[in-house]
């Protein structure tokens, strides 16, 4: 049941992100992605990582921050979910949250080690699970949701992300002038 979710599994917001995953194990897949975005950051030194390619857009160091956090929050909900767990779980406001990690604090260094401990914390969860929890659904932000579609969103939101750093930040002119 490790296959992509069907459509009913997810809010139809959230097709974006799961459309991005590639086909295979996701598992795998969540492991092999996490190393190709660290990669891609592996030579960002701490005072690019302040960039943002617009005043109002995210700093590569708060993108990072959050990529940690929205995985932390839907690994959550996927625990809940997968241990039967019938709670409503609320929805969160991203750009809050940014705002009050502070984020641009902390090393680049850091927050690379944070996300890959995130990633690896997910993956031994998702191990964990037994085939027919796969399907089990509950309610998070007011939508229904089955730990498979969890899974691939996180997959997706960070596929999404890493498109962005990479197109928008780290390929800009002025990042590399930096």
């Amino acid at each position: 049941m490790k296959n992509r979710p069907n459509s009913d599994e997810y809010n139809p917001s959230f097709s974006t992100y799961i459309s991005l995953v590639p086909e295979g194990d996701i598992e795998t897949i969540l492991q092999e992605q996490i190393e190709e975005t660290l990669q891609l950051l592996n030579g960002v030194a701490d005072e690019q990582a302040h960039f943002k390619y617009a005043p109002e857009k995210w700093s590569i160091k708060e993108v990072l921050g959050h990529l940690a956090d929205a995985e932390r929050i839907m690994a959550y909900r996927l625990l809940t979910i997968a241990r039967g767990d019938s709670v409503s779980l609320p929805g969160f406001e991203e750009n809050e949250y940014v705002q009050n990690a502070h984020f641009n604090r902390q090393s680049i260094k850091d927050l690379r080690e944070n996300l890959h401990s995130v990633r690896q914390s997910t993956i031994h969860l998702l191990k964990s699970l037994e085939e027919e929890t796969w399907l089990r659904k509950g309610d998070a932000n007011h939508s229904v949701v089955s730990v498979r579609a969890l899974a691939y969103i996180i997959a997706g939101h960070e596929i999404h992300h890493r498109r962005i750093l990479k197109e928008r930040y780290i390929e800009a002119d002025a990042f590399q002038t930096l």
